[in-house]
């Protein structure tokens, strides 16, 4: 294996977004509401536009690393980039491995391994969302399409299997929430994290 597309992807993903932004106005988004660093906890400092820009730049991040990663490796490179960047962002090595969740990252991995599989996983995202008023739901639903999605457009195995692997991640990611929804105690959007 190429090490080059992977250790790229791996730093590209680790980069912390959600906490450089908001430390620009002042907080340290790990102090605030759940301690997550990704768009949802961002969103809970009152800052849309912030919220919006680290939804966007930890896409952005999977994106831009499975494009490299197709540049310096084809589509095998692609792939390990990809999932680089979204291990990266879960556990990135300058937090002590205790980064976010992956929703973001895994929608641009896919947007970018398949831009109309990323589009439906990003329209699931919304949808779940929007229908249960539970951003969690709504990521897991998203996580959940991606593989799904990818193999029906593309019948590509090999994209499919990594997504597969990242939505498993991206739900033990999620597994605090999991119990806060079997007890009622979840955050609906718009609401403190309890």
């Amino acid at each position: 294996m190429d090490w080059i597309p992977l250790a790229i992807g791996y730093f590209l993903g680790s980069i912390p977004f959600g906490l450089l932004l908001t430390r620009m106005i002042g907080i340290d988004i790990r102090q605030v509401g759940s301690g997550n660093i990704g768009t949802t906890n961002v969103l809970r400092t009152g800052n849309k536009g912030l919220a919006a820009a680290t939804l966007l730049l930890d896409a952005g991040k999977g994106v831009a690393a499975v494009a490299i990663g197709r540049w310096l490796g084809g589509e095998m490179g692609g792939i390990v980039a990809g999932t680089a960047a979204f291990v990266g962002h879960c556990f990135p090595i300058w937090l002590k491995f205790r980064g976010g969740k992956g929703v973001a990252t895994i929608l641009g991995v896919t947007l970018a391994a398949a831009p109309l599989a990323g589009v439906i996983a990003l329209a699931t995202w919304a949808c779940g969302a929007l229908a249960t008023r539970y951003s969690s739901v709504g990521g897991m639903l998203a996580a959940i399409a991606c593989p799904i999605a990818v193999w029906f457009l593309t019948g590509n195995l090999g994209w499919a299997t990594h997504l597969a692997m990242l939505a498993a991640l991206l739900i033990f990611q999620h597994r605090d929430n999991l119990s806060r929804l079997a007890a009622g105690t979840e955050s609906k959007i718009g609401q403190k994290a309890r």
